[in-house]
């Protein structure tokens, strides 16, 4: 099989330093690589958890359009409900809070939605069950094939 999944999503951003700082402190992510685009001369930064060959790609542009809203949001997990709520009471503080924290029981679990500069939203949880779903799912198709 050639196919390797899901390698990016691409964000399009007003200040790729204020999504980077926004990023690394809401999901835990990095600059992976950043550079400026000579074909089109804009700023562009890759980032990523570290935990998997995918990255969130900033583009700067000058005017964001279709912004991520709640509903269509980008989701990361933390390890326990304490990282969840001091998360949202920074969030709070800094105003970017949208919704939650919300304990919706499983598969859902305990999540929140915050706002990134440029109005996307960003879903922090705990104890959505996204590996183990999906491993189940992979195994029921080994054995069938």
């Amino acid at each position: 099989m050639s196919y390797l999944g899901f390698t990016h999503i691409a964000l399009a951003v007003s200040d790729v330093d204020a999504s980077i700082s926004f990023y690394a402190k809401y999901a835990q992510m990095t600059v992976v690589h950043r550079r400026t685009d000579q074909t089109i001369q804009v700023d562009v930064a890759w980032i990523s958890d570290l935990t998997r060959p995918f990255v969130i790609v900033l583009i700067k542009a000058a005017k964001v359009e279709g912004a991520l809203s709640p509903q269509s949001h980008l989701g990361v997990a933390y390890q326990n409900r304490g990282e969840i709520n001091r998360l949202c009471n920074e969030a709070r503080a800094e105003g970017i809070l949208l919704d939650g924290p919300n304990d919706w029981g499983h598969p859902v679990g305990y999540w929140a939605f915050i706002r990134d500069p440029d109005g996307h939203t960003l879903e922090i949880s705990y104890g959505q069950e996204i590996s183990f779903t999906v491993k189940q799912a992979r195994d029921a198709i080994n054995r069938v094939s």
